[in-house]
């Protein structure tokens, strides 16, 4: 069997999809838990799917596998007892049953394609630690683009060994918590610290935060796993506040646009107001007779001859009369 999973892993190809946050659920000991795959990794596979099991500090463990509606499913031998698939056309859950210490760690839904296996969404399983430190949040409040050094205290484990810590940011209206991947940023050494309200001692551990967008306001918690157990430490609330300055500059110019466009649309319309006006009244220049421009008309009118003359004289009359031509 270790020889067909090692043959296995030397000729299948891995790839990761799109996801990029881990999702985090907590449950307490003995009960029952179900972690579900994304649906849209799941809709429209024509093979196989499977999970696997990342504990903290080990590789990937196979768990289970099946095709649609739980045909074919195979578990591995450790897995038997307690978990079961539910594999649908869209869903493919997987259900653990009385929930133990050692069920801690990443489950990887997985997409098997001929030689690729893709990886999809992870679900951090936890068992909150009842040593767990009980707080208040602290309140921090900045201003956006500014730089801020979170700080997240934890009780010391009792056991030695090596151990990992996990950022965690709640933002509002998120369902799940989300884990912040630090590397590098998050300084993981143990300081100790003493606290005046605490008689023991405790880990205070870092995050710096650089140039801050309203993006990043959110609930902020640090937690230490060790040992197969995880411990959660203080929480910081952080609000970010926009730039005032931004906000104003940005309504004083609309304000200024809105004014020149309603000057421009103010001065169109008395325009055209004063065109339809000039057309409806003529030019009475046009009126105006053109003394240049007369036709005289001779009229010839004819007497009628006086009765008992022998003399029959014609008088004629001319008469002018003025014909104004337009």
């Amino acid at each position: 069997m270790i020889t067909v999973l090692t043959a296995f892993c030397i000729f299948v190809s891995v790839q990761t999809s799109g996801f990029d946050d881990l999702r985090v659920q907590a449950v307490k000991y003995k009960e029952n838990v179900t972690i579900k795959c994304e649906q849209s990794f799941v809709k429209g596979h024509k093979h196989y799917l499977a999970w696997y099991k990342q504990s903290f500090g080990k590789l990937p463990q196979f768990i289970a596998r099946a095709a649609k509606h739980n045909e074919d499913a195979r578990y591995a031998r450790p897995f038997v007892e307690r978990f079961r698939l539910t594999a649908t056309e869209e869903t493919f859950d997987l259900k653990i049953m009385n929930t133990v210490e050692e069920d801690t760690g990443t489950y990887f839904c997985v997409k098997v394609k001929e030689y690729v296996t893709e990886f999809g969404s992870g679900i951090l399983l936890l068992f909150p630690d009842e040593k767990s430190e009980k707080r208040n949040l602290t309140e921090v409040d900045v201003k956006s683009g500014e730089s801020v050094t979170l700080q997240c205290s934890v009780a010391p484990l009792s056991c030695s060994g090596d151990h990992s810590v996990y950022w965690f940011r709640h933002g509002s209206g998120e369902p799940h918590p989300g884990i912040i991947y630090t590397r590098g940023d998050t300084d993981s050494r143990c300081t100790r610290s003493s606290e005046t309200d605490s008689p023991t001692q405790s880990c205070v551990y870092k995050l710096p935060k650089r140039n801050l967008s309203l993006s990043d306001a959110g609930t902020y918690y640090c937690a230490v796993a060790a040992c197969g157990q995880m411990l959660f430490g203080s929480g910081t609330n952080l609000c970010i506040k926009g730039d005032n300055s931004q906000t104003v500059i940005a309504l004083a110019t609309s304000n200024v646009i809105t004014v020149i466009v309603t000057v421009i649309l103010a001065v169109l319309l008395l325009k055209n107001q004063w065109k339809g006006s000039f057309n409806d009244h003529p030019n009475h220049t046009n009126q105006v007779a053109n003394t240049d421009a007369l036709n005289y008309a001779a009229l010839n009118f004819a007497m009628k001859p006086r009765p008992f003359r022998t003399s029959r004289v014609k008088e004629c009359q001319d008469i002018y009369s003025q014909v104004k031509v337009q």
